[in-house]
């Protein structure tokens, strides 16, 4: 019996129909009837289910009937089909999507209540991994249709929710490069010639003009300036925003100068323009905080020249213009992971940052209402920010500990250890001392006993080799003075005797000579070995292998002529800089010698389009996956084996 053919058209009406009256009696049952009743495979059903209800949802859409509650209920049906396993689990993000492009922004408001009021369940299992991009994607969308200085509310919504849906280790939110917005250009009038300031105003008000929301009346009016507001104060205090916009140019010398003397006049000001609670009146501060502080926000900096005295009669702004300055102080003095190894503040400029950091923070004190509270706040803020800078150098570890499950079988039947498994007699015949060190140590040699009796592990002086300066001396024709000779010297006296003892029979032949001193005894001993010693022959003795000492006495301890230090020795930030602008565009080719997977090149690829960026990139996170073994040896063996055997040199010569 022949099955069939699925039928889409037929299928998708009977869905469209079962649709609405599902939307009517507000259950998923009519839909859960039709999905098992039409004939065809799952996958055939639930993509003409998922084109049914996106094309029900584009009817009501071009109708314009709708309200935003048949929207909702529509998306709320796609959800409860998902859970029912009868349509994709990316249909209830695509209908939103859809409704979010085609929606004024007032409804889109109530649309994105929506969305907030089931963040756990974007965050099940069913639904997260195939719909984070979608909201991610419909977020993004939302935010370059807002404006952020008339939809500061909803922009400031949009990013809690996106808080609230993806983990704090989602690497897609956070800024790992310390990028900084250098489209965020402050505006304000260069032209010394086209400057009012310091002209008589003609008229204030024009007569019949209201006062707007947000200006002061005459009664409002803050007491005069102390401090006269010329074009040079305007221009230097509104340049100072680049270097908050850039804080790399503080590592510029010209522009750091610039921006010493521009601070210092700035903070001049604010230190003896001083505010009191007389400008901010107990009824402003009463209405404020009935408010809420609706309106009190700085979305983007008014430089009008008109506006210079009030802004600086504004506790606000002065705040804000003050925590700026914290914040740049802060990336200066941090330890950032990508900043490159050249920004480095001297001594004058880091004494300076501390001086007037001390500064900064005594003028947020002065300035009412409850300075010092505000001080002490904004003082803990940014400690706690560099908590969160070293966890991003760190490479934003998860914060959810996975307890480790042991999937290794047991062997019921031993329990107890081999002892071929630790006393190196397995298989790998290899014993595991602690450490990387010592195990390497220990395993140099199969038989460590045998290697401890090996001629070449033997360190004794002959006697004609140890006694020859002392003979030397002994002779009357050299007239040496006793005191110069080396028998007199404690430690060579020491060392002669525990030799003498070792290889000579003259030092346990009994003697009634008496000697009042060692160095007496040792020079009767002399004598008798220049007596007995030939002159040109070397001696007889026992074979010490010192010849060898040079060449093979430490042997045993290297089985390669590698140093110690250079194989524990990490790489520096500096060296990678160095090896990642060689490297260039063939970083790809090291890659694949350091072990990295093709996710990991994508990902480098994706963070930074430079290639000196992407090579430093690459060796960062090798570095971040070997730790302890990011050596300079295993850097350098990575790159001989890629062909860079220039820099693999240059590197171990470093």
């Amino acid at each position: 019996m022949s099955t069939s053919l699925f039928n889409f058209v037929e299928a998708k009406d009977k869905f469209t129909a079962s649709a609405g009256f599902a939307l009517t009696d507000k259950t998923s049952k009519p839909l859960i009837n039709a999905f098992n009743q039409i004939p065809g495979s799952e996958t055939e059903k639930k993509t003409t289910l998922d084109q049914a209800l996106r094309g029900v949802l584009g009817d009501q859409i071009v109708e314009r009937k709708a309200i935003c509650d048949e929207y909702l209920s529509l998306i709320d049906l796609s959800i409860d089909g998902v859970k029912e396993g009868i349509c994709s689990a990316t249909t209830p993000f695509i209908l939103l999507g859809d409704v979010l492009d085609c929606l004024p922004l007032d409804q889109c408001d109530k649309i994105f209540s929506f969305v907030e009021d089931n963040v756990s369940t974007w965050k099940s299992n069913s639904f997260y991994s195939a719909g984070k991009n979608y909201l991610l994607r419909m977020c993004n969308d939302l935010l370059r249709r807002l404006s952020k200085s008339q939809n500061t509310v909803f922009c400031g919504r949009i990013q809690l929710f996106l808080a609230r849906l993806f983990p704090l280790s989602e690497k897609s939110g956070l800024n790992l490069q310390s990028q900084f917005n250098l489209e965020n250009v402050t505006v304000f009038n260069k032209n010394e010639q086209e400057s009012t300031l310091g002209q008589k105003p003609s008229e204030e008000k024009e007569d019949g003009m209201e006062v707007e929301e947000g200006e002061m009346g005459e009664d409002d009016a803050p007491a005069p300036c102390s401090i006269p507001i010329d074009y040079n104060l305007y221009r230097k205090f509104w340049t100072l925003q680049d270097n908050f916009r850039n804080p790399l140019l503080c590592y510029e010398k010209f522009s750091w100068m610039t921006f010493l003397k521009y601070s210092d006049e700035t903070l001049a000001v604010f230190k003896s323009f001083k505010l009191d609670d007389m400008q901010a009146s107990k009824r402003k501060l009463e209405e404020l905080r009935a408010s809420g502080g609706d309106h009190v926000y700085f979305a983007k900096f008014l430089t009008s020249e008109k506006l210079m005295d009030l802004q600086l009669s504004d506790s606000n702004f002065r705040r804000h213009i003050l925590l700026q300055y914290l914040i740049l102080f802060q990336f200066l003095k941090g330890q950032v992971k990508f900043k490159s190894s050249s920004c480095m503040l001297n001594d004058d400029q880091a004494a300076w940052i501390e001086e007037t950091t001390k500064l900064v923070y005594q003028l947020l004190k002065e300035i009412p209402p409850d300075g010092d509270k505000f001080a002490t706040m904004l003082e803990h803020i940014l400690n706690t920010e560099e908590n969160w800078n070293a966890w991003k150098n760190e490479g934003c570890p998860s914060f959810v500990k996975e307890r480790v499950v042991d999937d290794k079988p047991k062997r019921p039947t031993r329990k107890r250890q081999a002892p071929e498994d630790f006393l190196g007699k397995g298989p790998d015949r290899k014993i595991f001392m602690g450490n990387d060190e010592l195990t390497r140590l220990w395993n140099l040699n199969l038989d460590n006993m045998e290697a401890c009796k090996s001629d070449s592990r033997e360190f004794m002086p002959s006697l004609d080799e140890f006694f020859a300066e002392a003979i030397e001396q002994a002779d009357p024709t050299n007239m040496v003075e006793d005191e110069y000779k080396v028998v007199r010297n404690s430690n060579y006296g020491w060392r002669a005797l525990r030799l003498l003892s070792r290889r000579s029979p003259h030092f346990f032949q009994p003697t009634n000579q008496k000697f009042k001193s060692q160095a007496d005894y040792l020079d009767t001993m002399v004598s008798k070995l220049a007596k007995e010693l030939p002159k040109d022959i070397p001696s007889e003795e026992i074979k010490t292998g010192e010849e060898d000492d040079d060449d093979n006495g430490d042997n045993l301890l290297k089985d390669n002529n590698d140093s110690p230090s250079i194989q524990t020795k990490i790489v520096t930030n500096q060296q990678m800089d160095e090896i990642a602008a060689k490297l260039g565009a063939q970083w790809k080719t090291l890659a694949s010698h350091l072990e990295m997977k093709a996710a990991e090149l994508r990902e480098i690829e994706t963070d930074s389009e430079d290639v000196d960026m992407q090579a430093k990139l690459l060796l960062v996170a090798w570095q971040d996956r070997e730790g302890g073994q990011a050596t300079v040896e295993n850097l350098s063996s990575a790159l001989n084996a890629a062909g860079f055997s220039q820099i693999a040199d240059n590197l171990n010569e470093a």
